[in-house]
């Protein structure tokens, strides 16, 4: 997964606290959460009031993050935490709410026929299911009779084309914005291969047709969408994997952090939480299982953090993925060249 989503956590200093609750009756609610807001003893008064007024949001669960007296991050999640807890730590605990949100795919979903069509935008880092932007546009061809009907139908031609390349237009822009990984089109046949004539070559590759639905009923298309994220997924998936077989990729904490900071790693592979203590500096690729080199490096005082949230840092602050799968045993890399 990309983690463009969380780099705000990192611009500003921590200590961080980071709490995960499950939905509470009011009465469970104000018990658990003195319980967590008691056990995080040298947190400040005001991070922790902070947190008091997040907590209180009805959902299945949270994940919220704050430091300074601010609330800088607060997910709602789709279920409850596998572990409710609550961490006061020099950077955020963020591995729970990666696993549990899940991989997010950037795309486009681009529903069209004769008389419109929508185009809504999928990405930034937000679950697929949460936010979609939706733009609308008219490809209407009118019905004429009388003497002048083929001119009428060769204008009203000429004006659906002339739509359909407006939101291919748009759909190309998306795709350079967003990165869009997939776009799934349905509708009318006709106003799909429309579509398809005037999209740029990027975006022409990563088109999927989607047979079912329309503007109309969008519940089968949907279907087919969700289908299709979960299929690019996999794929994406095996091919990181089946990439750090071929070249060997760089297997352990040492190698991965020394890449990291390098700026060399396209993707981690880890197989979950990392909970083994490392030493870390202010700077997002400063992590070393030693710290004298940390010293080495100019960071006077290096301080001890979990190695998982330290990764995750060091990834979002390199632009490189995380990805998690049972078939790494320690935190793994796919390099970039």
């Amino acid at each position: 997964m990309r983690l463009d989503f969380i780099r705000p956590l990192y611009e500003r200093h921590g200590p961080y606290a980071s709490v995960y609750l499950a939905g509470l009756s009011a009465e469970d609610e104000r018990r658990r959460w003195r319980a967590f807001r008691d056990s995080m003893e040298q947190a400040d008064q005001d991070t922790l009031d902070a947190l008091e007024t997040a907590v209180a949001v009805p959902a299945p669960g949270r994940a919220l993050f704050a430091a300074g007296g601010e609330l800088v991050m607060a997910e709602t999640l789709a279920d409850p935490p596998r572990l409710e807890q609550a961490r006061w730590s020099p950077l955020p605990h963020v591995t729970p709410l990666l696993m549990a949100r899940g991989e997010n795919v950037p795309h486009l979903r681009v529903v069209l026929d004769r008389e419109g069509a929508e185009l809504t935008v999928f990405g930034g880092g937000s679950p697929r299911a949460a936010i979609g932007t939706a733009q609308k546009w008219p490809l209407q061809k009118t019905a004429q009779g009388g003497w002048s009907r083929k001119s009428y139908e060769g204008a009203a031609d000429e004006s659906w084309e002339h739509d359909a390349e407006t939101v291919a237009h748009e759909v190309d822009e998306q795709v350079r914005r967003i990165g869009a990984e997939l776009i799934v089109v349905a509708g009318e046949p006709k106003s799909r291969s429309l579509l398809c004539d005037h999209l740029g070559t990027k975006a022409a590759d990563r088109v999927m047709m989607a047979e079912q639905g329309s503007r109309a009923d969008h519940d089968e298309y949907e279907y087919d969408v969700e289908r299709a994220l979960d299929t690019w997924l996999e794929r994406r998936k095996s091919e990181l994997l089946d990439r750090h077989r071929e070249h060997q990729g760089p297997v352990g904490f040492d190698r991965v952090a020394r890449l990291l900071r390098e700026g060399r790693v396209l993707a981690v592979l880890s197989p979950g939480e990392l909970a083994d203590l490392v030493w870390i500096g202010a700077g997002g690729t400063q992590l070393s299982t030693d710290a004298d080199e940390l010293r080495r490096w100019g960071v006077e005082s290096p301080v001890r953090e979990r190695a998982d949230s330290a990764i995750a840092r060091a990834a979002a602050m390199t632009d490189a993925e995380l990805w998690f799968s049972p078939e790494v045993k320690q935190v793994s890399a796919v390099i970039r060249y």
